[in-house]
């Protein structure tokens, strides 16, 4: 019979053994799956068919009576942009309106909603789930801890560390499997498409080049992919991958296998001598690097506020591109468009003022804090200043297409009967200053209070029944 000493030896060489079995079992998991995580691969489109696919064209078929035209954007800013905009939604729901003799919810003129970042889930939601969204979207986003969620399938799930290991999987598509499955329940673009109007643009920005990318068939087919079986979910993870914070989203280039072509208008642009302060000329350049698929094979999606946080950019670019606004209703089928109207809502944020009080050097947090609002908020006054001197030129550009020539006539129903909106939903419209800075304080992470989440909510709602030009807009509808 063996002495104790001796078995207890031999037991702690057994422990010792196994701990070292499970300790190489467990390394050879998290290598098997470092080495098989890989992002979602975006796929090839084998021709391009400008006639088909998620462009704004196939999202409804305006008869010749459609003369309103409702543009949203919802920027930036974490939950408190998604929620911000989810109570724009709300009171267009509640909004009941005369359009074409009908009475309508203003909710269903909608026509077009361009999201960025945090208001990207918004869009994207609705645009998928429509009314669905009053009964799930505060429960599966804006209410609930998605940061803390992210955090926890990150730290605590020893299988995605292996995941998170891979140098083709990180943190941007941890997040984008989180949302298809808990947010989006696996919705695709070619779902929203299906659904017909509005068309929902996501924006993101390619990380090399700073260019702005939206989520449609028309920028796919420079890279020659087809976004109808792309996911929502990586969308929204694409345009809102703070850099540092999240990785980015990649893209698969495919271009120069699918027979698409610059279109003229740009491609002249590109010929010399070429005015390289034109706007077409900016964007030929801008599509360039994309359509050699040899030396950019791969794109990276950072947050889309990195190239314009208000997502109105696509706009002004495509009006750019067909060359008039004209040409742009034109090619949509909106000739007989009366009223064109945008809601730019803006969830804002300033920076720290605690600065201005402390002679103590600010800490590089606090510089780079600032440094990014302070060129958000720069460039978000620009685009809408931007916007609004443009009105009063489309107007022209619109009633000369329409008319012929002058004069025009201007009254209810003639060819010149073209008027504009813009109704701006920002923090700096309520009238209570202790309101607007909690509210613009709000952290732009993906977690916010329930109660703060209510507030933004209703803020929205007090900023829309308050704003002259949204019930000039009201007044002028129910007189159509």
């Amino acid at each position: 019979m063996r002495n104790e000493p001796g078995r207890e030896s031999e037991k702690a060489l057994i422990r010792v053994a196994f701990r070292i079995l499970i300790l190489l079992c467990a390394t050879a998991l998290l290598a098997a799956a470092s080495g098989c995580a890989h992002y979602r691969v975006n796929k090839a489109l084998k021709q391009v068919d400008p006639q088909a696919g998620y462009r704004g064209r196939n999202f409804s078929v305006h008869d010749k009576d459609d003369q309103v035209l409702l543009l949203l954007s919802f920027s930036g800013g974490g939950t408190r942009a998604a929620a911000f905009s989810y109570g724009v939604l709300e009171t267009f729901r509640d909004t009941r309106v005369t359009v074409d003799g009908q009475d309508r919810r203003l909710l269903d003129e909608v026509d077009w909603i361009s999201g960025v970042s945090g208001g990207s889930f918004t869009a994207g939601f609705f645009g998928l789930f429509r009314d669905r969204i009053f009964q799930d979207f505060e429960a599966r986003f804006l209410k609930k801890n998605i940061q803390g969620e992210l955090a926890k399938r990150t730290f605590f799930h020893p299988f995605n560390w292996g995941k998170l290991f891979s140098a083709y999987y990180d943190r941007s598509d941890l997040a984008a499997e989180y949302y298809d499955k808990h947010v989006f329940d696996g919705g695709t673009f070619g779902d929203i498409l299906a659904n017909k109007k509005p068309i929902i643009l996501i924006n993101a920005t390619d990380m090399v080049h700073g260019t702005r990318i939206s989520f449609t068939q028309d920028a796919f087919d420079v890279i020659c992919s087809d976004l109808s079986t792309f996911p929502v979910a990586r969308a929204c993870a694409a345009s809102s991958a703070v850099p540092v914070i999240l990785s980015p989203i990649t893209l698969r280039n495919y271009a120069g296998s699918c027979g698409y072509v610059m279109p003229k208008a740009l491609a002249d642009a590109m010929i010399p001598p070429r005015d390289v302060a034109s706007r077409r000329f900016d964007l030929a350049n801008n599509m360039t690097p994309f359509m050699d698929s040899k030396n950019k094979p791969f794109i990276h999606l950072v947050d889309g506020g990195v190239a314009d946080n208000l997502g109105l950019r696509a706009v002004l670019e495509r009006v750019t591109l067909a060359g008039s606004p004209w040409t742009t209703l034109k090619q949509a089928g909106l000739e007989n468009v009366r009223k064109i109207i945008f809601v730019v809502v803006n969830a804002e944020t300033e920076s720290d003022t605690k600065w201005d009080r402390t002679e103590r050097v600010p800490t590089f947090g606090a510089m780079l804090s600032s440094y990014s609002t302070i060129a958000i908020a720069r460039y978000n006054v620009e685009t809408v200043a931007l916007l609004q001197e443009s009105f009063a030129r489309w107007a022209d550009e619109i009633r000369k297409g329409r008319c012929g020539s002058e004069p025009y006539p201007t009254g209810p129903g003639s060819c010149g009967d073209i008027e504009f909106y813009l109704v701006q939903v920002r923090f700096d419209a309520l009238d209570d200053e202790a309101q607007r800075k909690h509210l613009k304080q709000l952290p732009t992470s993906f977690v916010l209070k329930p109660e703060e989440v209510d507030e933004l909510r209703i803020a929205a709602r007090r900023i829309l029944e308050e704003s002259r030009e949204f019930q000039r807009l009201l007044r002028d509808l129910q007189q159509m």
